[in-house]
């Protein structure tokens, strides 16, 4: 049997509303900066509301029914999910390149599977990782509460196996239930703790990490019969400054702060007092009007389809609209519509349908019966128990000492909210249980058609939506864009080259300048699919840049070995990127030169050590370093060619670098085994728009067009600075990548980058001649 369940608590869905709304505009606008915290907020109503059904069904029964409660979490969340899930992949291979499609299709078999927070964890340590931010990534969070809830039950009906007092008695259980979610609580708190300084990415996307915030609510939902006995003035100040806490958090956190240790104690500390404060007293909240007015509640019902569409929207206007106020605007109205079309025609109903409900005899399934709302009470059968407990007179509660006149509470088992007080005169003795009414059994045919009965035009009222939604869309894209939504560029300009440059670069430069004007894609080769799929793996130098294979200077030496001469590329994957110049200068010098390139990914060969996302950069680059100035030492060069990415950067004591430091950083590293006067700081390309988000099939390639940014202006200026002063070389990559300050995504028919920073192999090697001019105009070639 289980037990009967709560009403729903109105300021529980206004607090949904207010932290859906701040990651939605947090994930489409930038602002509020901490809007992410939602899903803090999320975790722990989550676990509240999971330990309390939980505990309704221990004094019910003293166990957990695992197939009843199973069941109503796949009615409540499957379909929804599933419907979201098709879409998404179905739309990925329409707009985005085959790339990015396979990898969505892979991020919903994660999604499925309840890994998308390992998936995405992993992910995010991949350095070379070409793939923007996946329409699904949002499931991650999905993932963690649906793998809370799968072994949530299982734990707590082994400890009351093993605890005979939790079944005998129902405060037995929720004291044990208690000792257990701390436990839960403190160990999570101690692994983000560690883990959050040493892998971010990893810890942001931890189960371990944000158990302990769904651990909290179940903290919170076994103390309910403390918090009943709080007085009215205490509730209301808990509550408002619960909602206090959490909206600051969405202004006062910052994506780029420790999280979840220790930023993410604000939010979680702020959702528990909305829920203690909002536990017992006045059952509509009223005094908490901020969050529990109608607009708050209705969006906290629709909040879980909201949450579902969301990102996938956004994602899919991003690649199609050109930014601006329009484009916000449509995304929103697409996000309403495909939110309130799924919560009535998918969501609800099939939450509140006889699916997955055994067959019985009894009474019909509340959740067909029940109009609660879904995502914060689960309505379950009402039970013999249930029906004694109903004969008790008013005030009784299970498990306290009853005293005549006593004040009706809140059970501490059911959490329903208290009645009014009734004087001792009008208490009337335990009546007999009502014999109940013959109904259909649960399951039945009879079911299915009260069902459709309540369901059929709610589902009709969600397909006029989705139509209606449909006109609205296509009318706002008119007139915001007018038709077609993606307009071609003009026609391509023929660019004058620089009287001076080279034959080669005055031909690169030429089709730069068409690039930045091509109303179409042109037949590239390789493909910007291949080259993004294959990302740095077709590098001839990828493994001496790796960080887990050290250097070896014969396997990364290009050229005569017998060469007179001897030039060294180092440096992070900047370098790794000119390889495949360096490499053919060398086969292309007669048997003058040999080339050795060497250095590490992520590893910026400056002489302080700089943070990196990957835990095994940040780990090895200084004994890199170090091996790298062992291996000049032991065979001088006679040329050194250093580059770095041109980014600011945080070292790993946390201080800031500025360009200048940077520049002054790389000469410092250096100077001990460069030959002077023969050292050549070589620039990366500026950044070029990111492939992963901008490209596709759908659209030209003016949607992957980027201007140069100011990071990397700086950082060149301060470079050439440095080069000056100390009597060294400094060659500018921007003659050779970009056009009048735009950086196309090819040149003739070669793509230039493989994501929005790194060369491509093929375009590299198409730099040979330019470079071995830029090093012969100084002399040094």
């Amino acid at each position: 049997m289980t037990a009967p369940a709560a009403p729903a608590r109105r300021d529980l869905q206004g607090l949904r509303a207010f932290a859906v709304v701040a990651v939605v505009a947090t994930h489409l606008t930038g602002w509020p900066r901490g809007g992410f915290v939602g899903v803090d907020v999320f975790f722990v109503l989550s676990g509240f509301l999971l330990t309390g059904i939980v505990l309704r069904d221990l004094d019910a029964s003293g166990t957990v029914r695992l197939s009843t409660f199973f069941a109503r979490r796949l009615r409540r969340l499957l379909p929804a999910a599933l419907v979201v899930l098709a879409a998404t992949v179905g739309a990925a291979f329409v707009v985005f390149p085959g790339t990015r499609a396979e990898s969505i299709v892979g991020d919903a078999l994660a999604a499925v599977g309840l890994v998308s927070n390992w998936r995405f964890a992993l992910e995010g340590r991949d350095y070379f990782s070409t793939i923007a931010v996946s329409p699904l990534q949002h499931f991650w969070s999905l993932s963690i509460e649906e793998q809370f809830s799968l072994l949530w039950p299982l734990l707590v009906m082994l400890l009351v196996l093993m605890l005979p007092v939790a079944r005998r008695r129902s405060t037995g259980a929720r004291v044990a239930v208690g000792l257990l979610s701390s436990a839960v609580v403190l160990a999570s708190a101690a692994l983000a703790w560690v883990q959050t300084p040493l892998d971010p990415s990893v810890a942001y996307f931890s189960t371990g990490t944000r158990a302990g915030e769904l651990a909290t609510g179940a903290v919170v939902a076994t103390l309910v019969p403390l918090l009943l006995r709080m007085p009215s003035p205490l509730r209301a100040l808990l509550s408002w400054a619960g909602v206090a806490l959490v909206v600051a958090s969405f202004f006062v956190v910052d994506p780029t702060a420790p999280f979840p240790a220790p930023w993410a104690v604000m939010p979680v500390a702020g959702a528990v007092l909305v829920i203690a404060g909002g536990t017992g007293g006045d059952p509509r909240h009223r005094s908490l009007f901020v969050v529990s007015n109608p607009l708050a509640v209705a969006i906290g019902n629709a909040s879980y389809s909201l949450y579902l569409w969301h990102l996938p929207v956004i994602v899919f206007a991003g690649a199609l609209l050109a930014p601006g106020p329009a484009a916000t605007g449509i995304t929103v109205l697409v996000m309403v519509v495909l939110t309130v079309a799924t919560y009535l025609g998918v969501e609800q109903p099939l939450h509140r349908s006889p699916w997955l409900v055994r067959p019985s005899g009894g009474a019909p399934p509340a959740e067909v019966a029940a109009a609660s709302t879904p995502a914060l009470s689960e309505v379950a059968v009402p039970t013999p128990r249930a029906a004694a407990l109903a004969s008790r007179p008013a005030g009784w509660v299970p498990g306290q000492r009853y005293y005549p006149g006593r004040r009706a509470t809140e059970s501490a088992t059911t959490e329903a909210v208290a009645p009014e007080p009734a004087p001792a005169a009008e208490i009337t003795p335990p009546q007999p249980a009502p014999v109940p009414t013959p109904a259909p059994a649960r399951g039945s045919g009879d079911s299915w058609a009260e069902w459709r009965t309540r369901f059929a035009p709610r589902i009709a009222l969600a397909g006029a939506t989705l139509a209606i939604g449909a006109g609205a869309t296509v009318l706002a894209v008119f007139f915001a864009y007018g038709a077609p939504v993606i307009v071609a560029p003009a026609a391509p300009v023929a660019a004058a080259p620089v009287a001076d440059a080279g034959a080669a670069l005055a031909a690169l430069q030429s089709e730069l300048a068409a690039a930045t004007t091509a109303s179409s894609w042109p037949d590239l080769h390789p493909s910007l699919d291949e080259v993004m799929r294959a990302t740095s793996a077709t590098d001839p130098a990828h493994d001496c840049f790796t960080p887990d294979i050290a250097p070896d200077a014969g396997r990364c030496t290009w050229g005569n070995a017998d060469a007179p001469r001897h030039l060294y590329l180092v440096g992070d994957s900047s370098a790794m990127a000119y390889a495949p110049a360096f490499r053919a200068l060398a086969d292309a010098s007669g048997g003058a030169w040999r080339v050795t390139t060497v250095g590490m990914y992520g590893c910026r060969f400056t002489d302080a050590l700089i943070e990196s996302r990957d835990p095994a950069v940040t780990a090895g680059c200084a004994g890199r370093k170090s091996d790298i100035a062992a291996m000049v030492a032991a065979d001088p060069a006679d040329l050194l060619v250093v580059s770095n990415a041109y980014t600011l950067a945080r070292t790993v004591d946390g201080r800031d670098l500025n360009a200048a430091e940077l520049a002054s950083g790389v000469a410092n590293e250096v100077s001990g085994w460069a030959p002077a006067g023969h050292t050549v700081f070589l620039a990366p390309p500026p950044h070029g728009a990111d492939l992963g988000r901008c490209y596709s099939p759908l659209t030209g390639p003016a949607a992957c067009l980027a201007a140069v940014d100011d990071v990397w202006t700086q950082m060149q200026a301060a470079t050439e600075a440095q080069a000056a002063a100390t009597g060294e070389a400094a060659i500018d990559a921007l003659p050779f990548s970009c056009w009048q300050g735009v950086c196309p995504a090819f040149a003739g028919d070669t793509p230039v980058r493989y994501d929005d920073m790194h060369l491509t192999p093929a375009f590299a090697e198409r730099l040979a001649p330019i470079l071995r001019d830029e090093l012969s105009a100084r002399g040094l070639y």
